[in-house]
């Protein structure tokens, strides 16, 4: 049986130390800047990895993270992990009875707000695959969806806090913006899904494309209609015969696990198992909030640290910055995200400065777009300059949200 040596071993809990406690210390510090924690998360990854690191002293790069090798392996199993927790927390968050409130007027702003930008994308990736990125061998139409989907998604963590920052997540205005939200990221994630299995079956990994999204619709069908009943049932057994909070906070890690492992096995990425049982437990009116904000803690000051940390060690900055492509991408992400998100709130009957508003806080993409980006650059969709241009354009719609919708309302 194979296991990790003494060395590796030590390497393994080194680099995990010092990729944690730097992603603390400059998550903490962009807090303390009113900056979302991931802009300092994911500064401490360009830190270590082979942006500054691996160019300022290369051997110590290499010994700390090596780049392949049993540590390398047991390094990324650990940030798969992390991301799939924190999407489980991210489902957490949904609050789907918000969607019957207003959930009219957030269809309308949810459909337009997909449907603009994603049409953009296509076109835009379609016609100009080259600069754009498309890798040699990478299937045009696969590429071209990617980035419709890219231009597409909106952050629903970060947009939920901030609208929390500015006292306006249970307003109207909120209920509409979160009730979009959530139709976005679940056509988003949807459509990305099926694209990954698409990826997998033409590489043989995957069960059969059409065996592939016929399970992928029969566990989201099932998750919210039986499973959601059944985690109903179950939680408050789960409460009377368990120790609190460990025998709920197990119960929802156990069932997360297993929901992650039956997306992997059917050949789309565990994190949308995690983020469709996150918002079938997250719907119970059995969880205790205690619960969910331990979670959310535990998660988010370890393992979502650990995850965007990560993802500087991936790529070098510097190397792959392309300034007009980074440009191009920002400017079609941003207009076409505020034409949509506008036009729908118009298309609601919402006013002219709250529709504006609306389309600033769907513009923000936040981990979600990077997320999809990473698991893209993993699958030889995009190049890294790509890869590169989406996590500064995912940084900067999240930095302008907040500050836009305090102007504008």
């Amino acid at each position: 049986m194979e296991s990790l040596h003494q060395h590796h071993i030590a390497v393994l809990l080194l680099s995990l130390g010092a990729l944690l406690g730097a992603a603390k210390v400059l998550g903490e510090l962009a807090h303390r800047l009113r900056q979302p924690s991931v802009l300092g998360e994911l500064l401490a990854g360009v830190l270590l990895g082979p942006t500054v690191l691996g160019t300022l002293a290369p051997e110590t790069s290499a010994f700390l993270f090596p780049p392949e090798g049993p540590s390398a392996v047991a390094l990324n199993t650990i940030t798969m992990v992390a991301v799939t927790l924190f999407l489980m927390v991210a489902g957490l968050e949904v609050d789907l009875s918000n969607v019957w409130r207003k959930g009219w007027v957030g269809l309308k702003v949810g459909l337009a707000g997909v449907a603009i930008p994603f049409a953009a994308g296509f076109a835009a990736a379609w016609n100009l695959p080259a600069f754009f990125g498309q890798q040699p061998g990478a299937n045009p139409l696969l590429f071209a969806m990617f980035l419709a989907i890219a231009m597409s998604i909106s952050a629903l963590p970060v947009i939920v806090k901030t609208l929390r920052d500015l006292n306006l997540y249970r307003s109207d205005f909120g209920v509409v913006v979160v009730s979009a939200a959530i139709f976005n990221d679940l056509v988003g994630w949807i459509v990305f899904a099926v694209i990954l299995g698409l990826i997998d079956n033409a590489g043989n990994l995957g069960h059969g494309l059409t065996l592939t999204v016929f399970l992928a619709l029969g566990f989201v069908l099932f998750v919210f209609t039986f499973g959601r009943k059944l985690i109903h049932r179950i939680l408050p057994y789960v409460q009377a015969y368990t120790w609190w909070p460990a025998g709920e906070i197990g119960f929802v890690v156990v069932l997360t696990l297993a929901g992650a492992a039956f997306t992997e096995w059917i050949g789309i990425h565990a994190i949308f198992g995690a983020f469709f049982i996150g918002m079938a437990v997250g719907d119970s009116p059995y969880l205790r909030r205690r619960s969910r904000y331990i979670l959310d803690q535990f998660v988010s000051s370890v393992f979502s640290p650990i995850f965007f940390a990560g993802i500087g060690l991936k790529i070098n900055f510097i190397t792959y910055f392309d300034g007009p492509l980074v440009v191009v991408v920002f400017v079609i992400a941003c207009v076409c995200k505020l034409i949509g998100g506008a036009a729908g709130a118009k298309w609601g009957r919402m006013g002219s400065r709250e529709s504006l508003a609306v389309g600033f806080a769907m513009n923000s993409r936040g981990a979600m777009e990077i997320i999809l980006g990473l698991l893209a650059l993993e699958r030889g969709i995009i190049s890294q300059e790509l890869f590169v241009a989406l996590v500064i354009t995912a940084i900067l719609t999240s930095l302008l949200g907040g500050p836009m919708m305090q102007l504008i309302l």
